[in-house]
């Protein structure tokens, strides 16, 4: 069946971009909890999105840098620690500093 769905150009072209990305990107395996992967599996945009692109996504809220240049590695984990410390509370507004330091 040569008109079949099967031989379509377009089918045909798909399955070897997907052939060429799938061979072409490095696999690897990273542990992690299962309420983690819980988490993530939230996270995606749909069920055919992988967890490589929800967690490019997410790296992607942590800025690489701005018009001055590239941020440090160390830089960007203080940025993203900044945000988990407000996230979770942990921090003092300039009032409280100033009430605390007798200023």
């Amino acid at each position: 069946m040569l008109n079949g769905p099967r031989n379509r150009p377009e089918n045909t072209i798909y399955k070897q971009l997907y052939r060429h990305y799938r061979y072409a990107m490095a696999v690897t395996t990273i542990q992690i909890d299962a309420s983690t992967r819980e988490k993530l599996a939230r996270l995606k945009s749909s069920p055919r999105e992988t967890y490589d692109e929800v967690l490019r996504r997410i790296l992607a809220l942590v800025p690489e840098g701005d018009e001055e240049g590239q941020y440090s590695d160390g830089f960007r984990l203080g940025l993203l620690e900044a945000r988990l410390d407000i996230r979770e509370g942990r921090l003092v507004d300039h009032g409280e500093l100033k009430r605390r330091l007798a200023l």
